[in-house]
């Protein structure tokens, strides 16, 4: 997929007009070893425990062609679970050469210390991304792209159409 990268920064974008509220389904429950993909098939069985929510907004999809994923902070919640939520910023995550926003969410903005975690979290993921798609025979570069705001991360993301059956490409 052709796609040109959006500009990310290490600042805080705290200076949004209003951060947006987003309805979120929970794909993947805190300290859960199964990465599930949207169609809810296992994708891998993780050798360590995701430490947040994982989900996506499933009117919502996002450049690398699946749902737009959502990081939801705060208590383990059930798979299935839908939440409305606040987007308070966005992680830029390219795998195999896709740019991919994820939401970053919770019930207040996240402090210093949640923002490094989180940040240093998906520094660790595109680590072993690489490491999963090498021996997967998959090629591209996987990184994490660093901060990006929640509102911007919408404005790349499009609606989803009654004919989207899934994404074209497989993860």
């Amino acid at each position: 997929m052709d796609q040109e990268r959006p500009q990310t920064s290490s600042r805080l974008s705290h200076g949004e007009e209003a951060y947006p509220r987003v309805e979120v389904t929970v794909e993947i429950p805190r300290w859960s070893f199964l990465k599930r993909g949207s169609s809810g098939q296992v994708d891998f069985v993780s050798p360590l425990p995701c430490p947040y929510n994982y989900g996506a907004i499933d009117t919502m999809m996002g450049l690398d062609g699946d749902l737009l994923d959502a990081v939801i902070l705060g208590p383990r919640l059930p798979r299935g679970t839908r939440i409305s939520t606040t987007a308070f910023d966005a992680i830029g995550l390219t795998d195999r050469d896709m740019y991919d926003d994820k939401l970053i969410c919770s019930r207040q903005p996240l402090s210093p210390a949640e923002r490094t975690a989180v940040l240093g979290f998906f520094h660790r993921y595109a680590r072993a991304k690489r490491l999963l798609n090498a021996l997967r025979g998959q090629r591209g570069a996987t990184v994490c792209e660093g901060w990006t705001g929640a509102n911007a991360a919408l404005g790349r993301a499009r609606p989803i159409d009654d004919g989207w059956k899934g994404p074209l490409v497989g993860f």
